[in-house]
């Protein structure tokens, strides 16, 4: 065919090297009735000629419309289901008629710019768009330009974990091209299964509303339906909220599905002991490594307590860390009872029961003396296997360096035991001091409204500095403070100090306003006193305990980067790095010789695997409670909750510090995010961590998608006197930097007030 211009609906049927992937797709779909703006086509040998085509380009914008015009690149090879080209040609919009030709020779000329040619390399030659010179292929669309009041793209798979039976729309205003060009985020909505949620405002009121949602989701389905496959759409609704279809291709790279079934019988939480320190997907060594010698640890520490051991159950899940609570069964209850000559009934007794409501009586009986222990023993003990390690790490051989990071994950793996028994206390004597406080202390001001008040501005809870050892994550593959160079930062400044001291200031009134209202009532004071001082002294002693959990990461980082470097010098993988990558087998198969074969490519591909998982929207629960323990958690959240209606589209987490404060989201996943993060802003965060301490003296608020009601980033937040919600799965999603949200830290919701930033306050 030599036609140098065809319409849009008569491109469907002609070959690509002349119309394009991206007109011939929707001149198929104009052609079957989509709702496609008209338009013609400038094939691509004519394309190159568009400066003598005038009057051809001028009578056929006649039969498009008025315009103005959308003139963008059609490639040969653009769109196609294994090389989609997105975002790599140039488009011009709102072009006037006049300068119709003028913007055609640029699309055309655009097609030879370096990065277009360097793709079509990665692509192969099977995705040639080039001619016999070597020049690209490019024809040229014009369509009549989209008045858009909203404009977005519509996947009919979630693009992340490949759910086939979701289609995810994302909007804006106006324009679409903030949202493809990454530079806004925009409204989410998931539609599927009969349902309509906004999983991610952007907006009050939102862009869309569900029907028209449901509407784009539908033209989207309809698309795929027609092409045989899931499709990435263009859409964009005009001032008369007529929807239109701009672009569809069809969707690379989907991952399978993402099977998130629970890995055994009970409640599965991610979030929970050593899921509390990990943010997301774990590397394949930390979870092959580490990790088992942190959960035999974890059990060397119960076993030499409570003289038995209960084992947690644990699992990864899409390379999630999830564990579970034991299920109470005939043999674990025989075991508990004859371990350690009957005495280990009476520890777990006090260590998980009585607690809860005499906290004073459990100190006594059992916390106290463990807690001594932790402090003589086994503190002392850690610090000098850890300074021995880091003595050694620089000359010892490979065997030696696999036997110190056994032994330094074991001690850490104990080490967190008593922090989850001991420090872990801390949380359930809060709730018991919160509920006394709501029965007791309902006429007292001071409390009344936040009995967290009692807990703030305590003594040796607020570091002065970052120890080098502060992380982000136990996975090791995250570096240190003192890598980072955040270690030695001063964590507090003039400002904090002085929030500080003026919280110490109100707690010592409130206690003292609690004393002289139960004065008259001295079984209930002497109650008081025993409670509020049992439970500031575990406040502290936890948050003691949390700092040097990682005294060994340094050393330990120190040991995987020796098993890199010298895996990298043995041609067994391309980068020290990939270590991270490998399995505990394989490295010290490699090391000792007995894997002959390069583990580069296993590497690489395990490292695109976890890049996939760590994006996953992970489910912060999986399966059911058993019955008869049902889920501790949920009812201590449920109790920490104030009472009242949540707010109809809220953000809902754990009411981890009470208070409500409205400010701009500021996320933060790492050190490189430390230096934009400004006073007033909204920490949001994975999950937080003690690297993370030197930000919370400046914060309006925190919400994590992480973490518990004894989470660092609870206990940090309700020392710093700001409100904190956790455990809200994922706030880092729906969420988006610049929003103003008002955080209600007691509610334990988080509201958008609107897309943009600006003041902050109190109320």
């Amino acid at each position: 065919m030599d036609a140098p211009l065809v319409e849009l609906a008569e491109a469907g049927g002609l070959p690509p090297d002349l119309v394009g992937g991206k007109a011939g797709t929707l001149g198929v779909l104009a052609a079957d009735g989509f709702p496609v703006p008209p338009g013609f086509v400038v094939t691509a040998p004519a394309a190159v000629r568009a400066a003598g085509m005038g009057e051809a380009i001028a009578a056929a914008a006649d039969r498009a419309g008025s315009g103005p015009f959308a003139v963008r690149s059609s490639a040969a090879a653009e769109d196609l289901p294994d090389a989609s080209y997105a975002g790599l040609y140039e488009s011009f919009l709102d072009v006037p008629r006049p300068e119709l030709v003028d913007a055609v020779g640029r699309v055309v000329a655009a097609a030879a710019d370096p990065r277009v040619a360097a793709y079509r390399g990665t692509a192969g030659p099977e995705n040639g768009a080039a001619d016999g010179r070597g020049a690209p292929v490019v024809a040229v669309l014009v369509q009549q330009m989209v008045d858009a009041a909203a404009a977005g793209v519509g996947f009919t798979a979630d693009p992340v974990t490949g759910e086939r039976e979701i289609t995810v729309v994302t909007a804006v205003r106006g324009l679409g091209a903030r949202l493809v060009s990454g530079e806004a985020l925009g409204e989410e909505w998931r539609v599927g299964d009969g349902h309509a949620a906004l999983s991610r405002p952007d907006s009050e009121p939102p862009v869309l509303q569900e029907s028209e949602a449901r509407a784009v989701a539908a033209l989207a389905e309809r698309v795929a339906a027609a092409r045989g496959g899931p499709q990435d759409i263009e859409w964009a609704l005009d001032r008369r909220r007529r929807l239109f279809l701009l672009q569809a291709r069809p969707m690379t790279a989907l991952p399978e599905p993402v099977d998130w079934t629970p890995p055994g019988p009970g409640l599965w939480t991610r979030n929970f002991r050593i899921g509390e320190w990990l943010a997301e997907a774990m590397t394949p060594l930390f979870a092959s490594w580490l990790l088992p010698a942190l959960e035999d640890g974890y059990l060397d520490g119960m076993r030499a307590t409570v003289g038995t051991v209960v084992p947690f159950r644990y699992a990864t899940v899409n390379g999630w860390y999830y564990n579970a609570t034991p299920i109470p069964s005939p043999v674990l209850l025989a075991r508990v009872v004859l371990a350690n000559r009957g005495r280990a009934p009476w520890f777990l007794y006090n260590a998980l029961v009585r607690v809860s409501h005499d906290p004073a009586a459990a100190d006594r009986a059992v916390l106290q003396r463990l807690a001594e222990r932790w402090r003589k023993e086994l503190l002392p003990a850690y610090r000098r296997q850890v300074a021995a390690a880091h003595d050694q790490v620089a000359a010892a051989p490979p065997e030696r360096l696999v036997e110190l990071v056994d032994q330094l994950g074991r001690t850490a793996g104990a080490y967190l035991w008593y922090l989850a028994v001991v420090g872990g206390s801390a949380w359930k004597m809060e709730a018991a001091l919160l509920r006394f406080c709501r029965q007791h202390l309902a006429g007292v001001p001071a409390v009344l409204d936040d009995p967290q008040v009692l807990l703030r501005g305590l003594p040796g809870t607020a570091p002065t500095s970052t120890p080098p050892h502060a992380v982000l994550s136990l996975d090791w593959h995250e570096p240190t403070a003192g890598e980072t160079g955040a270690a030695g930062a001063p964590v507090d400044d003039p400002a904090g100090q002085t929030r500080h001291a003026l919280l110490a200031q109100r707690r010592v009134q409130a206690e003292q306003a609690c004393r002289e209202a139960l004065a008259n009532k001295p079984a209930l004071l002497a109650r008081f006193t025993r409670l509020v001082t049992v439970t500031q002294r575990y406040t502290v002693l936890r948050e003691e305990q949390a700092r040097d959990l990682t005294l060994g990461w340094p050393a330990l980082r120190r040991c995987v980067r020796r098993f890199g470097e010298e895996l990298q010098a043995r041609g067994a993988i391309a980068r020290a790095e990939d270590v991270f990558f490998l399995i505990r087998a394989e490295v010290t198969g490699a090391l000792t010789g007995q894997l002959g074969e390069p583990l580069t490519e296993t590497a690489a591909r395990r490292e695109d695997t976890w890049q996939r998982q760590r994006r996953l929207p992970a489910p912060l629960t999986l399966g059911a409670p058993a019955r008869l323990i049902g889920d501790p958690i949920a009812r201590a959240v449920e109790a920490a909750r104030t009472p009242g209606q949540l707010p109809a589209g809220a953000i809902v987490g754990q009411p981890a510090s009470a208070g409500r404060v409205t400010g701009p989201v500021r996320l933060v996943t790492g050190p490189a995010d430390f230096a934009d993060f400004t006073t007033g802003d909204v920490l949001l965060a994975p999950t937080t961590a003690p690297a993370f301490t030197p930000l919370f003296a400046r914060a309006a608020a925190v919400v994590t998608d992480g973490g518990t009601l004894a989470a660092h980033a609870s206990l940090i937040a309700r020392e710093y006197g700001i409100p904190a919600v956790v455990g809200t799965g994922d706030a880092t999603r729906r969420l988006h930097p610049g929003q103003l949200v008002t955080v209600d830290g007691g509610a334990g919701t988080v509201i958008v007030v609107s897309t943009g930033s600006g003041p902050w306050g109190r109320s």
